[in-house]
Protein backbone atom coordinates (compact mmCIF):
# COMPACT_ATOMS: atom_id res chain seq x y z
CA UNK A 1 0.00 0.00 0.00
CA UNK A 2 1.62 3.40 -1.06
CA UNK A 3 1.79 6.45 0.92
CA UNK A 4 -0.93 8.21 -1.37
CA UNK A 5 -3.29 5.07 -1.06
CA UNK A 6 -3.43 4.98 2.65
CA UNK A 7 -3.94 8.98 2.74
CA UNK A 8 -7.03 8.64 0.47
CA UNK A 9 -8.35 6.09 2.90
CA UNK A 10 -7.50 7.57 5.87
CA UNK A 11 -9.09 11.05 4.82
CA UNK A 12 -12.14 8.84 3.52
CA UNK A 13 -12.38 7.21 6.85
CA UNK A 14 -12.14 10.33 8.70
CA UNK A 15 -14.71 12.37 6.81
CA UNK A 16 -16.91 9.19 7.51
CA UNK A 17 -16.36 8.73 11.04
CA UNK A 18 -16.49 12.75 11.76
CA UNK A 19 -20.54 12.98 9.71
CA UNK A 20 -21.76 9.79 11.66
CA UNK A 21 -21.56 8.17 8.22
CA UNK A 22 -20.88 4.80 6.74
CA UNK A 23 -17.44 4.12 5.35
CA UNK A 24 -16.67 1.41 2.39
CA UNK A 25 -14.66 -0.59 1.49
CA UNK A 26 -14.69 -1.37 -2.16
CA UNK A 27 -11.82 -3.58 -4.11
CA UNK A 28 -11.51 -2.33 -7.65
CA UNK A 29 -10.02 -5.18 -9.68
CA UNK A 30 -11.72 -4.57 -13.10
CA UNK A 31 -7.95 -4.10 -14.38
CA UNK A 32 -7.14 -7.98 -14.27
CA UNK A 33 -3.45 -7.51 -15.50
CA UNK A 34 -2.44 -5.60 -12.29
CA UNK A 35 -3.49 -7.47 -9.91
CA UNK A 36 -1.14 -9.70 -8.08
CA UNK A 37 -1.77 -12.84 -5.58
CA UNK A 38 -2.32 -11.79 -2.21
CA UNK A 39 -2.58 -8.13 -2.96
CA UNK A 40 -5.93 -7.33 -1.79
CA UNK A 41 -4.91 -9.46 1.43
CA UNK A 42 -1.67 -7.11 1.78
CA UNK A 43 -4.15 -4.02 1.11
CA UNK A 44 -6.76 -4.77 3.83
CA UNK A 45 -3.83 -5.54 6.12
CA UNK A 46 -1.79 -2.57 6.19
CA UNK A 47 -5.46 -0.63 6.74
CA UNK A 48 -6.26 -2.34 9.57
CA UNK A 49 -2.49 -1.87 10.84
CA UNK A 50 -3.09 1.54 10.21
CA UNK A 51 -6.57 1.62 12.59
CA UNK A 52 -8.80 1.92 9.83
CA UNK A 53 -11.72 0.05 9.44
CA UNK A 54 -14.94 0.30 7.48
CA UNK A 55 -18.46 -0.60 8.10
CA UNK A 56 -19.22 -2.47 4.75
CA UNK A 57 -16.49 -4.67 2.42
CA UNK A 58 -15.55 -7.75 1.37
CA UNK A 59 -14.43 -8.78 4.66
CA UNK A 60 -17.09 -7.59 6.94
CA UNK A 61 -20.61 -8.14 4.37
CA UNK A 62 -23.11 -5.05 3.90
CA UNK A 63 -26.57 -4.44 1.87
CA UNK A 64 -24.65 -3.39 -0.96
CA UNK A 65 -22.38 -6.13 -2.02
CA UNK A 66 -20.59 -7.69 -3.55
CA UNK A 67 -17.79 -5.62 -2.63
CA UNK A 68 -15.18 -6.76 -5.26
CA UNK A 69 -15.90 -5.59 -8.67
CA UNK A 70 -14.48 -8.90 -10.53
CA UNK A 71 -17.39 -10.75 -8.54
CA UNK A 72 -20.38 -7.81 -10.01
CA UNK A 73 -19.78 -8.44 -13.87
CA UNK A 74 -23.19 -9.49 -14.14
CA UNK A 75 -24.56 -6.42 -12.71
CA UNK A 76 -22.38 -4.35 -15.46
CA UNK A 77 -23.42 -6.19 -18.41
CA UNK A 78 -27.36 -5.15 -17.40
CA UNK A 79 -26.13 -1.51 -17.57
CA UNK A 80 -23.63 -1.75 -20.87
CA UNK A 81 -26.51 -3.71 -22.24
CA UNK A 82 -29.09 -0.56 -21.83
CA UNK A 83 -26.33 1.71 -23.09
CA UNK A 84 -26.05 -0.25 -26.48
CA UNK A 85 -29.64 -0.75 -26.65
CA UNK A 86 -30.20 2.97 -25.97
CA UNK A 87 -27.40 3.92 -28.79
CA UNK A 88 -25.50 5.33 -25.98
CA UNK A 89 -22.60 3.10 -26.95
CA UNK A 90 -21.51 0.67 -29.19
CA UNK A 91 -19.14 -2.44 -30.08
CA UNK A 92 -15.45 -0.99 -31.47
CA UNK A 93 -13.60 -3.65 -33.37
CA UNK A 94 -10.26 -1.37 -34.11
CA UNK A 95 -7.01 -3.43 -32.95
CA UNK A 96 -4.46 -1.93 -30.95
CA UNK A 97 -2.11 -1.55 -33.65
CA UNK A 98 -4.63 0.39 -36.01
CA UNK A 99 -5.57 2.62 -32.98
CA UNK A 100 -1.84 2.93 -32.56
CA UNK A 101 -1.07 3.83 -35.97
CA UNK A 102 -3.57 6.84 -35.63
CA UNK A 103 -2.19 7.96 -32.44
CA UNK A 104 1.38 7.92 -34.11
CA UNK A 105 -0.01 10.14 -37.13
CA UNK A 106 -2.15 12.44 -35.06
CA UNK A 107 0.87 13.46 -33.18
CA UNK A 108 2.83 13.41 -36.58
CA UNK A 109 -0.21 16.03 -37.51
CA UNK A 110 0.66 18.01 -34.26
CA UNK A 111 -2.60 16.27 -32.91
CA UNK A 112 -3.73 15.87 -29.41
CA UNK A 113 -4.26 11.97 -29.77
CA UNK A 114 -7.68 10.73 -29.75
CA UNK A 115 -9.99 8.03 -30.67
CA UNK A 116 -11.54 8.98 -34.07
CA UNK A 117 -14.89 7.36 -35.01
CA UNK A 118 -14.10 4.11 -36.76
CA UNK A 119 -17.44 3.95 -38.06
CA UNK A 120 -17.38 7.92 -39.82
CA UNK A 121 -19.07 8.60 -43.39
CA UNK A 122 -20.85 5.11 -43.59
CA UNK A 123 -24.14 4.40 -43.96
CA UNK A 124 -26.00 1.74 -41.72
CA UNK A 125 -25.45 -1.36 -44.26
CA UNK A 126 -21.82 -0.33 -44.35
CA UNK A 127 -21.53 -0.16 -40.80
CA UNK A 128 -23.33 -3.49 -40.66
CA UNK A 129 -20.78 -4.78 -42.92
CA UNK A 130 -17.70 -3.72 -41.31
CA UNK A 131 -18.81 -5.30 -38.00
CA UNK A 132 -19.77 -8.86 -39.95
CA UNK A 133 -16.11 -8.47 -41.60
CA UNK A 134 -14.72 -7.98 -37.92
CA UNK A 135 -16.59 -10.60 -36.42
CA UNK A 136 -15.66 -12.68 -39.62
CA UNK A 137 -12.06 -12.82 -38.55
CA UNK A 138 -13.01 -13.60 -34.58
CA UNK A 139 -11.86 -10.22 -32.82
CA UNK A 140 -13.19 -9.76 -29.68
CA UNK A 141 -14.62 -5.86 -29.64
CA UNK A 142 -14.47 -3.34 -26.72
CA UNK A 143 -17.48 -1.06 -26.22
CA UNK A 144 -17.30 2.62 -26.38
CA UNK A 145 -19.43 4.99 -24.95
CA UNK A 146 -20.97 7.86 -26.99
CA UNK A 147 -19.22 11.22 -26.41
CA UNK A 148 -22.14 13.96 -26.24
CA UNK A 149 -20.84 17.01 -28.97
CA UNK A 150 -19.95 20.34 -27.07
CA UNK A 151 -21.13 19.73 -23.81
CA UNK A 152 -19.38 20.82 -20.55
CA UNK A 153 -19.57 18.94 -17.50
CA UNK A 154 -18.65 20.92 -14.46
CA UNK A 155 -18.74 20.21 -10.35
CA UNK A 156 -18.23 22.06 -7.19
CA UNK A 157 -15.15 20.03 -6.03
CA UNK A 158 -15.14 19.89 -2.26
CA UNK A 159 -11.03 20.55 -2.20
CA UNK A 160 -10.19 22.53 -5.22
CA UNK A 161 -13.74 24.32 -6.13
CA UNK A 162 -15.65 24.81 -9.10
CA UNK A 163 -14.43 22.49 -11.93
CA UNK A 164 -15.28 22.06 -15.42
CA UNK A 165 -14.50 19.72 -18.83
CA UNK A 166 -15.56 20.23 -22.42
CA UNK A 167 -16.49 16.70 -23.77
CA UNK A 168 -14.17 17.86 -26.83
CA UNK A 169 -11.28 17.25 -24.68
CA UNK A 170 -11.72 13.53 -23.21
CA UNK A 171 -10.27 11.93 -26.28
CA UNK A 172 -13.06 10.91 -28.10
CA UNK A 173 -15.35 7.76 -27.16
CA UNK A 174 -14.21 6.22 -24.45
CA UNK A 175 -14.01 2.07 -23.94
CA UNK A 176 -16.28 1.21 -21.01
CA UNK A 177 -16.37 -2.29 -21.72
CA UNK A 178 -12.93 -4.11 -22.69
CA UNK A 179 -11.88 -6.97 -24.93
CA UNK A 180 -11.90 -9.41 -22.01
CA UNK A 181 -15.56 -8.68 -21.36
CA UNK A 182 -14.30 -6.68 -17.96
CA UNK A 183 -15.77 -3.31 -17.64
CA UNK A 184 -13.26 -0.30 -17.35
CA UNK A 185 -12.63 1.87 -13.90
CA UNK A 186 -14.63 4.93 -14.90
CA UNK A 187 -17.84 2.57 -16.18
CA UNK A 188 -17.31 0.19 -13.18
CA UNK A 189 -16.95 2.81 -10.10
CA UNK A 190 -20.08 4.97 -11.26
CA UNK A 191 -22.47 1.71 -11.55
CA UNK A 192 -21.24 0.70 -7.78
CA UNK A 193 -21.15 4.60 -6.35
CA UNK A 194 -24.81 4.95 -7.78
CA UNK A 195 -25.86 1.03 -6.45
CA UNK A 196 -23.86 1.14 -3.12
CA UNK A 197 -25.72 4.50 -2.60
CA UNK A 198 -22.11 6.42 -1.65
CA UNK A 199 -22.64 9.97 -0.97
CA UNK A 200 -18.80 11.90 -0.89
CA UNK A 201 -15.66 10.21 -2.68
CA UNK A 202 -12.25 11.73 -1.48
CA UNK A 203 -9.35 10.73 -3.86
CA UNK A 204 -6.08 11.91 -5.16
CA UNK A 205 -6.37 14.98 -7.91
CA UNK A 206 -4.87 12.11 -10.74
CA UNK A 207 -8.45 11.03 -10.29
CA UNK A 208 -9.70 15.00 -11.76
CA UNK A 209 -9.79 13.96 -15.93
CA UNK A 210 -11.34 10.94 -14.82
CA UNK A 211 -14.34 13.06 -13.52
CA UNK A 212 -15.90 14.28 -16.61
CA UNK A 213 -16.50 10.51 -18.18
CA UNK A 214 -18.08 9.72 -15.11
CA UNK A 215 -20.45 12.18 -14.72
CA UNK A 216 -21.24 11.20 -18.85
CA UNK A 217 -22.40 7.83 -17.61
CA UNK A 218 -24.39 9.64 -14.64
CA UNK A 219 -25.81 11.98 -16.96
CA UNK A 220 -26.74 9.01 -19.16
CA UNK A 221 -28.76 6.83 -16.83
CA UNK A 222 -30.18 10.05 -15.10
CA UNK A 223 -27.94 9.44 -11.86
CA UNK A 224 -27.50 12.36 -9.30
CA UNK A 225 -23.47 12.15 -9.07
CA UNK A 226 -21.91 11.86 -5.37
CA UNK A 227 -19.82 15.21 -3.78
CA UNK A 228 -15.69 14.71 -5.20
CA UNK A 229 -13.11 15.89 -3.61
CA UNK A 230 -9.63 15.43 -5.16
CA UNK A 231 -6.62 15.64 -2.95
CA UNK A 232 -3.42 17.51 -4.43
CA UNK A 233 -0.48 15.45 -5.09
CA UNK A 234 1.95 14.28 -2.35
CA UNK A 235 6.05 15.97 -3.36
CA UNK A 236 9.15 14.93 -1.92
CA UNK A 237 9.88 17.40 0.01
CA UNK A 238 13.90 16.52 -1.24
CA UNK A 239 13.21 16.74 -4.84
CA UNK A 240 10.17 18.66 -5.39
CA UNK A 241 8.82 16.60 -7.81
CA UNK A 242 5.95 14.06 -7.34
CA UNK A 243 5.84 11.30 -4.73
CA UNK A 244 6.56 8.72 -7.51
CA UNK A 245 6.69 4.95 -7.13
CA UNK A 246 9.73 5.05 -9.20
CA UNK A 247 11.32 7.24 -6.93
CA UNK A 248 13.82 5.56 -4.64
CA UNK A 249 15.01 8.25 -2.62
CA UNK A 250 12.05 8.18 -0.61
CA UNK A 251 10.58 4.98 1.56
CA UNK A 252 6.71 5.36 -0.31
CA UNK A 253 5.15 1.73 0.99
CA UNK A 254 3.37 1.34 4.66
CA UNK A 255 4.75 -1.95 5.07
CA UNK A 256 8.47 -0.81 4.48
CA UNK A 257 7.43 1.87 7.84
CA UNK A 258 5.92 -1.47 9.23
CA UNK A 259 9.39 -3.38 9.23
CA UNK A 260 11.24 -0.76 10.18
CA UNK A 261 9.68 -0.33 13.27
CA UNK A 262 6.94 2.94 12.87
CA UNK A 263 4.25 2.98 15.33
CA UNK A 264 0.54 2.84 13.69
CA UNK A 265 -0.42 5.92 15.34
CA UNK A 266 2.52 7.65 14.16
CA UNK A 267 1.84 6.76 10.66
CA UNK A 268 -2.26 7.57 11.20
CA UNK A 269 -0.90 10.99 12.31
CA UNK A 270 1.94 11.95 9.53
CA UNK A 271 -0.38 10.98 7.11
CA UNK A 272 -3.44 12.88 8.14
CA UNK A 273 -0.95 16.04 7.85
CA UNK A 274 -0.13 15.62 4.30
CA UNK A 275 -3.08 18.02 2.62
CA UNK A 276 -4.99 18.72 5.74
CA UNK A 277 -4.17 21.15 8.13
CA UNK A 278 -6.08 21.09 11.80
CA UNK A 279 -6.49 24.81 13.56
CA UNK A 280 -3.56 25.92 15.69
CA UNK A 281 -0.07 24.77 15.83
CA UNK A 282 -0.13 21.20 17.37
CA UNK A 283 1.35 18.37 15.51
CA UNK A 284 0.56 15.49 17.61
CA UNK A 285 -3.01 14.27 17.63
CA UNK A 286 -4.78 11.40 19.02
CA UNK A 287 -7.51 9.54 16.85
CA UNK A 288 -10.10 10.68 18.75
CA UNK A 289 -9.23 14.10 17.74
CA UNK A 290 -8.86 14.11 14.75
CA UNK A 291 -12.36 12.49 14.19
CA UNK A 292 -13.61 15.21 16.17
CA UNK A 293 -11.81 18.17 14.16
CA UNK A 294 -11.60 16.51 10.74
CA UNK A 295 -13.32 19.45 8.38
CA UNK A 296 -12.82 19.15 4.89
CA UNK A 297 -12.59 22.92 4.10
CA UNK A 298 -9.13 22.67 5.84
CA UNK A 299 -7.93 20.21 3.05
CA UNK A 300 -5.01 22.36 1.14
CA UNK A 301 -5.33 23.33 -2.31
CA UNK A 302 -1.24 23.23 -2.40
CA UNK A 303 0.80 20.21 -2.81
CA UNK A 304 1.47 18.30 0.05
CA UNK A 305 5.49 17.68 0.97
CA UNK A 306 6.35 14.58 2.08
CA UNK A 307 9.34 14.84 4.91
CA UNK A 308 10.73 11.75 6.05
CA UNK A 309 12.97 13.72 8.55
CA UNK A 310 9.77 15.06 9.43
CA UNK A 311 7.90 11.48 10.05
CA UNK A 312 11.22 10.20 12.10
CA UNK A 313 10.46 13.04 14.38
CA UNK A 314 6.52 12.33 14.60
CA UNK A 315 7.17 8.76 14.88
CA UNK A 316 9.80 9.60 18.24
CA UNK A 317 7.28 11.10 19.68
CA UNK A 318 5.40 7.97 19.94
CA UNK A 319 7.78 5.80 20.46
CA UNK A 320 8.94 8.21 23.86
CA UNK A 321 5.50 7.59 25.26
CA UNK A 322 4.59 3.69 23.52
CA UNK A 323 4.20 0.64 26.16
CA UNK A 324 7.51 -0.92 26.64
CA UNK A 325 5.95 -4.56 25.99
CA UNK A 326 5.27 -3.02 22.49
CA UNK A 327 8.50 -1.51 21.68
CA UNK A 328 10.03 -5.02 23.26
CA UNK A 329 8.10 -7.06 20.60
CA UNK A 330 8.65 -4.98 17.86
CA UNK A 331 12.73 -4.79 18.50
CA UNK A 332 12.98 -8.64 18.86
CA UNK A 333 11.29 -8.92 15.34
CA UNK A 334 14.48 -6.12 14.52
CA UNK A 335 16.98 -8.10 16.11
CA UNK A 336 15.78 -11.47 14.36
CA UNK A 337 15.76 -9.88 11.11
CA UNK A 338 19.45 -8.71 11.87
CA UNK A 339 20.43 -11.98 12.94
CA UNK A 340 21.31 -10.62 16.70
CA UNK A 341 18.59 -13.17 18.18
CA UNK A 342 17.41 -17.28 16.68
CA UNK A 343 14.21 -16.44 14.91
CA UNK A 344 13.03 -20.23 16.11
CA UNK A 345 13.98 -20.18 19.69
CA UNK A 346 12.15 -19.18 22.91
CA UNK A 347 13.53 -16.81 25.22
CA UNK A 348 13.85 -17.54 28.93
CA UNK A 349 12.28 -14.64 30.69
CA UNK A 350 15.89 -13.62 32.28
CA UNK A 351 16.77 -12.59 28.36
CA UNK A 352 13.35 -11.38 27.84
CA UNK A 353 14.02 -8.65 30.98
CA UNK A 354 17.68 -8.35 29.67
CA UNK A 355 16.36 -7.15 26.02
CA UNK A 356 13.62 -5.01 27.37
CA UNK A 357 16.23 -3.23 29.56
CA UNK A 358 18.15 -2.39 26.29
CA UNK A 359 15.04 -0.78 24.76
CA UNK A 360 14.36 1.13 27.45
CA UNK A 361 18.16 2.39 27.37
CA UNK A 362 17.50 3.75 24.13
CA UNK A 363 13.61 4.59 24.07
CA UNK A 364 13.62 8.14 23.80
CA UNK A 365 16.15 8.25 21.38
CA UNK A 366 14.87 5.99 18.72
CA UNK A 367 12.72 7.36 15.61
CA UNK A 368 11.62 3.67 14.93
CA UNK A 369 12.98 0.56 16.56
CA UNK A 370 14.87 -0.87 13.93
CA UNK A 371 17.61 1.85 15.07
CA UNK A 372 17.72 -0.84 18.48
CA UNK A 373 20.49 -2.78 15.96
CA UNK A 374 22.79 -0.71 15.45
CA UNK A 375 22.47 1.42 19.23
CA UNK A 376 22.38 -1.77 20.59
CA UNK A 377 25.63 -3.50 19.21
CA UNK A 378 27.97 -3.59 22.42
CA UNK A 379 25.31 -5.53 23.84
CA UNK A 380 25.47 -8.32 21.14
CA UNK A 381 29.20 -8.14 19.56
CA UNK A 382 32.74 -8.21 19.99
CA UNK A 383 34.13 -4.80 21.51
CA UNK A 384 34.75 -2.33 18.35
CA UNK A 385 37.92 -0.67 17.62
CA UNK A 386 38.98 2.90 19.74
CA UNK A 387 38.16 5.27 17.52
CA UNK A 388 41.00 8.19 17.25
CA UNK A 389 38.49 10.68 19.16
CA UNK A 390 38.20 7.91 22.07
CA UNK A 391 42.38 8.07 21.86
CA UNK A 392 42.56 11.02 22.19
CA UNK A 393 40.02 10.87 25.78
CA UNK A 394 42.11 8.11 27.02
CA UNK A 395 45.45 10.52 26.83
CA UNK A 396 44.39 12.50 29.41
CA UNK A 397 46.61 12.34 32.61
CA UNK A 398 43.28 11.51 34.52
CA UNK A 399 41.94 8.39 32.14
CA UNK A 400 44.41 6.14 33.49
CA UNK A 401 43.97 6.66 37.40
CA UNK A 402 40.31 6.82 36.95
CA UNK A 403 39.60 3.77 35.08
CA UNK A 404 42.02 1.85 37.47
CA UNK A 405 39.66 3.05 40.52
CA UNK A 406 36.95 2.61 38.22
CA UNK A 407 37.84 -1.53 37.72
CA UNK A 408 38.88 -1.86 41.43
CA UNK A 409 35.14 -0.66 42.82
CA UNK A 410 33.03 -2.43 40.73
CA UNK A 411 34.40 -5.59 41.79
CA UNK A 412 33.69 -4.63 45.32
CA UNK A 413 29.50 -3.76 44.76
CA UNK A 414 26.98 -5.71 46.57
CA UNK A 415 25.28 -5.61 43.94
CA UNK A 416 25.81 -4.55 39.90
CA UNK A 417 22.98 -2.40 39.55
CA UNK A 418 23.19 1.04 38.31
CA UNK A 419 22.31 3.05 41.25
CA UNK A 420 25.38 0.99 42.84
CA UNK A 421 27.90 1.93 39.82
CA UNK A 422 26.78 5.97 39.85
CA UNK A 423 27.71 5.99 43.55
CA UNK A 424 30.45 4.16 42.80
CA UNK A 425 31.89 6.99 40.11
CA UNK A 426 30.87 9.67 42.50
CA UNK A 427 33.31 7.90 45.44
CA UNK A 428 35.86 8.16 42.47
CA UNK A 429 35.67 11.60 41.47
CA UNK A 430 36.40 12.93 45.27
CA UNK A 431 39.23 10.04 45.06
CA UNK A 432 40.86 11.17 41.94
CA UNK A 433 39.38 15.09 41.21
CA UNK A 434 38.46 13.77 38.26
CA UNK A 435 35.16 16.02 37.10
CA UNK A 436 32.92 16.05 34.39
CA UNK A 437 34.11 14.99 31.23
CA UNK A 438 37.40 14.18 32.49
CA UNK A 439 34.91 11.58 34.95
CA UNK A 440 32.91 10.16 32.48
CA UNK A 441 34.34 10.14 29.06
CA UNK A 442 37.16 7.80 29.88
CA UNK A 443 34.49 5.27 31.90
CA UNK A 444 32.41 5.52 29.08
CA UNK A 445 34.93 4.33 25.94
CA UNK A 446 36.28 1.90 28.50
CA UNK A 447 33.19 0.25 29.08
CA UNK A 448 31.03 0.87 26.36
CA UNK A 449 34.19 1.40 23.66
CA UNK A 450 32.02 4.61 22.62
CA UNK A 451 32.39 7.94 23.18
CA UNK A 452 28.46 8.78 22.98
CA UNK A 453 25.44 6.99 24.14
CA UNK A 454 22.29 6.97 26.83
CA UNK A 455 23.00 6.67 30.32
CA UNK A 456 26.29 5.68 31.75
CA UNK A 457 25.11 3.98 34.66
CA UNK A 458 22.53 2.23 33.50
CA UNK A 459 24.35 1.03 30.48
CA UNK A 460 26.95 -0.13 32.45
CA UNK A 461 24.36 -2.21 34.33
CA UNK A 462 23.02 -3.99 31.30
CA UNK A 463 26.24 -4.58 29.77
CA UNK A 464 27.32 -7.04 33.09
CA UNK A 465 30.06 -7.28 35.39
CA UNK A 466 31.45 -9.78 33.19
CA UNK A 467 31.31 -8.02 30.17
CA UNK A 468 32.57 -4.76 31.62
CA UNK A 469 35.10 -6.22 32.93
CA UNK A 470 36.69 -7.29 29.51
CA UNK A 471 36.28 -4.54 27.78
CA UNK A 472 38.50 -2.57 30.77
CA UNK A 473 40.93 -5.12 30.32
CA UNK A 474 41.07 -4.66 26.68
CA UNK A 475 41.09 -0.99 27.23
CA UNK A 476 43.64 -0.89 30.16
CA UNK A 477 46.02 -2.72 27.56
CA UNK A 478 45.49 -0.39 24.76
CA UNK A 479 46.25 2.52 26.54
CA UNK A 480 49.79 1.63 27.25
CA UNK A 481 50.51 2.12 23.15
CA UNK A 482 48.41 5.38 23.80
CA UNK A 483 50.94 8.62 24.97
CA UNK A 484 50.03 10.37 27.94
CA UNK A 485 49.29 14.02 27.61
CA UNK A 486 51.17 16.81 29.78
CA UNK A 487 49.34 18.13 32.30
Amino acid sequence: MHIGNARTALFNYLFARHNGGTMVLRIEDTDTKRNIEGGTQSQIDMLHWLGIDWDEGPDVGGDYGPYRQSERRDIYDRYIKQLLDEGKAYESYMTEDELAAQREAQKAAGQTPRYEYEYAGMSADEKAQAIAAAKAKGLQPVIRFRVPKDHTYAWDDIVKGKISFDSDDVGGDWVIQKRDGMPTYNFAVVIDDHLMAITHVLRGDDHIANTPKQLMIYEAFGWTPPAFGHMTLIINTETGKKLSKRDESVLQFIEQYRELGYLPDAMFNFITLLGWSPVGTNEIFTRKQFIKQFDPERLSRSPAKFDAKKLEWVNNQYVKKANPSTLLGMSLRNWQDAGRLPKDEQLDAKTLEWLRAIVGLFQDQMSFTQQIVKLSEIFFIEPPALTDQAKEELSDPLALPVLQAFQKAIQGLPQFTAYAIQNAIYDISHETGAKGRKLYMPIRIATTRETHGPQLAESIEILGLEKVNKHLELTLKEMASIPTKQA
